[in-house]
């Protein structure tokens, strides 16, 4: 029997942010056990926490969706952090939790009960080609504003659009755009709680199933990397359309842009693998 949690997290209302699932001390477990009880949980990702290769981080983690491995997702790493935290976890370092994963190692920033990670470097930061950038005016419905290819674990292709309304209204055609994880943001009017409404769509290789992730830390990090004209401190909002209650908070300081949020652990107990 291993330990198990459930976490909350982009959210300061109960249960309406993205839920991953967290199971502790799964050295020792084959990677069939872990991608078969990722399917299981059938959560937009499952991590597994085990101990760290290197003497600079406090856990390693694998993070999976039911499909695929992860080397860096952001509500898992805010979730893990937090439920490897209330387990007992006492960081090296006061303030901060280095988490290993297949990205490198990442900062936890600890601030009261507040958790933020610093958002890893893109591997690919460009704009879309032509054909890719008709794509996705076909396939949203909506004009682009621009697009680029952002990556950092996830393959994002984010489109910007005129404002927050048309990222409300969109209803995405998966013919159009097939294989791809695309990303939506759009800015609300000064003075609105939040600076911008962001959508996450996943759609499979074949073009015939579309998902929507209900608030996700890499594609906000990565928003946070694209967009200079953003405020130095601002809140995204996501997953208005899908009845949740995502607050993303991006603090873009000179040298680093750091993700965070809430987080709550909703679930405690065991899980036998």
């Amino acid at each position: 029997m291993r330990r198990f949690s459930q976490v909350d997290v982009f959210s300061t209302r109960a249960l309406l942010g993205n839920p991953v699932a967290v199971v502790h001390d799964a050295d020792g477990l084959s990677d069939e056990t872990l991608r078969r009880f990722a399917r299981w949980t059938n959560l937009s990702e499952t991590t597994f926490l085990l101990e760290p290769t290197t003497t600079e981080a406090d856990y390693r983690v694998r993070i999976l969706t039911p499909s695929e491995e992860f080397p860096f997702a952001g509500h898992p790493t805010l979730g893990s952090a937090r439920a490897w935290l209330e387990a007992g976890g006492t960081p090296r370092r006061d303030g901060v939790v280095v988490q290993e994963c297949g990205a490198g190692l990442v900062q936890v920033r600890r601030e009261g009960d507040r958790l933020s990670f610093a958002a890893p470097p893109l591997t690919r930061f460009e704009a879309v080609e032509p054909e890719l950038l008709e794509r996705l005016r076909q396939g949203l419905g909506v004009e682009v504003v621009d697009a680029s290819h952002l990556v950092n674990g996830p393959r994002w292709v984010v489109a910007r659009v005129s404002d927050a309304a048309t990222v409300l209204r969109l209803s995405p055609d998966p013919a159009e755009l097939a294989g791809l994880d695309v990303g939506v943001v759009g800015p609300y009017s000064p003075g609105a709680e939040c600076a911008v409404e962001v959508r996450a769509f996943v759609v499979s290789p074949d073009g015939r199933t579309l998902d929507e992730d209900p608030v996700t830390g890499s594609l906000n990090a990565a928003v946070g990397q694209w967009l200079d004209d953003l405020p130095a401190r601002y809140t995204a909002s996501q997953g208005t359309v899908l009845g949740r209650a995502g607050r993303v908070d991006v603090d873009r300081s000179p040298d680093t842009v750091w993700v965070g949020g809430a987080t709550h652990v909703v679930v405690r107990g065991e899980v036998d693998l």
